[in-house]
């Protein structure tokens, strides 16, 4: 089977997706997004988010049917996300996908949410046949990869230590009055600011930092000093340049992560980078990421924004992967794990 069609299921988060592919051919994409449920609370609420998969999961199934004209016994596997992410979100789209396997007698495949990230961009850019780096960067997860093979060798260059630079964006976004989810939002307010008006600090990048943090993230620090700022201009009775601070924050989250991120790549003699995750969709990180890999010589591929957010698409992809590599299938009692390593590509 070297073109297989696959249904893919995501529920990591606030987002429900399906997709279907067949090989690196996009068949359906649907999307059900809970994010205006959590706007009051400022974030993600778990539980919200598990209902509102139950609410979503057969209305989005029945679209990316008909989007694909088929539907699931037309499919040669279901590939469903089992981590990393939020546990009970999980559990609502690895019940589904189970539900579906065993009543049409699918191979099911559990596959990793940070894998898929990556493997979504063969649908836009063709296979990745090559040793390859990827930046992730979302609300829950901020890391670099290196990518010898899609559906069985990555590694896990660094990471956080502790906020991702998506909920580095919703701090920052509510520290100025701005709605959530703060991304957006601040990338639109920036545009209208000075990125070098405010020297914010960029964490981990330090000389002494260069051994043990060499290609991990730190935003909180940075997260510290805008609040720092916003609370000295208020003591002294001055209005809050909204929009110099939200480009001067932007410009300190995107310098460290293309810096970082090239860096990783030249040492890995890498040729090829693939950025993905909800903030590449980020005008100011997508222009730097450009600018600075151009010098390095390296190619750059980002998915369009649509695939870069949570989606099936990008769980089906990886799936078609997996499948016609004729690696095996998850058992039948395929647990979720919100901890899920990126090392492990199939569950």
């Amino acid at each position: 089977m070297t073109e297989p069609i696959v249904l893919g299921i995501e529920s990591s988060c606030d987002e429900t997706g399906v997709g279907i592919v067949r090989g690196t051919d996009l068949l359906a994409h649907a999307v059900a997004s809970s994010v205006e449920e959590h706007v009051r609370f400022g974030g993600v609420v778990p539980e919200v988010a598990s209902r509102a998969h139950l609410e979503a999961m057969v209305p989005t199934l029945e679209q990316a049917y008909a989007q694909a004209g088929i539907d699931v016994r037309d499919v040669d596997a279901i590939a469903v996300t089992c981590g990393p992410g939020l546990s009970g979100a999980l559990l609502v789209g690895v019940a589904a996908a189970k539900a579906l396997a065993i009543a049409h007698d699918k191979p099911l495949y559990g596959v990793n949410h940070l894998a898929a990230h990556v493997a979504v961009d063969q649908l836009e850019h063709g296979r990745l046949d090559r040793r390859v780096a990827a930046l992730l960067v979302s609300g829950g997860h901020t890391e670099i990869l290196l990518v010898d093979d899609i559906a069985s060798d990555i590694t896990m260059l660094g990471t956080t230590i502790d906020d991702a630079a998506g909920e580095a964006f919703d701090k920052v976004a509510r520290l100025l009055g701005l709605p959530y989810p703060g991304g957006p939002h601040i990338d639109r307010v920036a545009q209208e600011g000075d990125g070098t008006a405010i020297r914010f600090p960029r964490g981990l990048t330090a000389a002494k930092d260069a051994d043990r943090y060499r290609y991990d993230f730190s935003f909180s620090g940075l997260k510290s000093a805008v609040s720092r700022h916003v609370q000295h201009e208020q003591r002294m009775g001055r209005d809050i340049d909204v929009a110099d601070v939200a480009a001067s924050f932007q410009d300190a989250v995107v310098d460290v992560l293309t810096r970082k991120t090239v860096q990783a790549c030249r040492d890995h003699d890498v040729d090829t980078l693939v950025v993905g995750g909800g903030v590449a969709a980020n005008g100011r990180l997508r222009q730097m990421v450009l600018e600075r890999a151009s010098v390095a010589g390296i190619e750059v591929r980002i998915p369009k924004p649509g695939l870069c957010t949570d989606n099936g698409a990008m769980v089906a992809a990886l799936g078609a992967e997996v499948v016609s590599r004729g690696i095996a299938p998850s058992s039948l009692d395929l647990p979720v794990d919100s901890s899920l390593p990126v090392t492990r590509v199939v569950a």
